[in-house]
């Protein structure tokens, strides 16, 4: 599965799920997407974010500013870290199982975190699971 963001003349954008790139050109051709909102059948594919990726600018020295910075990641990584375990339920190694069923509409809708190997992962972006890998690090002490 692939998906793009589209958008018809009159500016609506929206995101279509196709099988690849080819079956999206066939159902245009046929006329058989159109907005969701105004069913305007005039639909073209517009850039996506996500998709984006640029190189990275190397940073210029700056003299103390890795002092300065460190104790604010920290505590940025302290504060993402909490969000995290307190808004999202942990499913353990049953991470990318619970991702599909929640993709599909098996089970509830809600945020999850947990752990998947590189097979696993593939297969959810494969099957269009949109998911953010963060690296494991211990927690800090309080």
């Amino acid at each position: 599965m692939i998906a793009f963001d589209l958008q018809c003349s009159k500016g609506h954008t929206f995101e279509g799920w196709f099988d690849d790139g080819a079956t999206y050109a066939e159902q245009l051709q046929k006329g058989l997407i159109t907005c969701p909102v105004c069913s305007d059948p005039d639909i073209s594919k517009i850039p996506s974010t996500f998709a984006i990726k640029s190189s990275p600018k190397p940073m210029p020295p700056q003299a103390g500013a890795q002092a300065t910075r460190l104790p604010e990641a920290a505590k940025l990584e302290h504060q993402i870290r909490q969000f995290v375990e307190t808004n999202f339920d942990d499913v353990g190694c049953d991470f990318a199982k619970e991702a599909l069923k929640i993709h599909y509409g098996v089970t509830k809708e809600r945020n999850i975190r947990g752990v998947s190997t590189e097979a696993e992962e593939e297969a959810l972006r494969t099957e269009g699971v949109p998911f953010i890998k963060f690296p494991s690090a211990k927690k800090s002490e309080e």
